[in-house]
């Protein structure tokens, strides 16, 4: 039963950091503008693992 409730805790923990930090990137965008396309943040992620991997693309608004 601990176990569980510990579980079921970090679990909750864990979805309400993600849930903050959209947050704190949405409110970033609203007052910066600053972003990256999904085209941009696709392409970056499928170098990763590979011999071309690069750095994350600069930001751009």
């Amino acid at each position: 039963m601990r176990e569980a409730i510990k579980d079921y805790v970090d679990r909750e923990e864990a979805r309400e950091n993600f849930k903050q930090e959209a947050l704190d990137s949405w409110k970033s965008y609203q007052e910066t503008g600053r972003h990256l396309t999904g085209k941009e943040v696709s392409s970056w992620l499928k170098e990763w693992s590979t011999d071309d991997e690069k750095e994350i693309p600069p930001c751009h608004e």
